[in-house]
């Protein structure tokens, strides 16, 4: 679920990050502007992002009491470290799907 939710957070914020990563390697902005195919589902992959991150995080944050002794959840050490790889891509996610918001002053 959080890989998901991270591969449709890129996928909604292709319309503004892309052109703008293309334009800074050098490309040109005529040939930029055509790619516009994936705006109209943009609220589509901002709301699958949205959902596979709040599945992901009721997984990762679910008491420890609900898994069977043994399983990889109910190890401390690695309950932690998915708490925080969960935080780091929830912060990525939000820089992603607040970037086209802010695009334009960067334009």
């Amino acid at each position: 679920m959080l890989l998901a939710g991270g591969v449709a957070a890129l996928v909604a914020s292709t319309c503004c990050l892309g052109p703008l990563v293309l334009i800074t390697l050098g490309f040109s902005g005529a040939w930029i502007s055509h790619l516009t195919a994936l705006e109209p589902y943009q609220p589509i992959f901002m709301s699958a992002a949205l959902l596979a991150l709040a599945l992901a995080g009721k997984r990762i944050w679910r008491p420890a009491a609900q898994c069977a002794p043994g399983e990889v959840c109910a190890l401390p050490r690695v309950r932690r470290a998915y708490q925080l790889l969960f935080l780091m891509v929830l912060a990525l996610v939000l820089a992603a799907l607040g970037f086209p918001f802010i695009a334009p002053l960067l334009y």
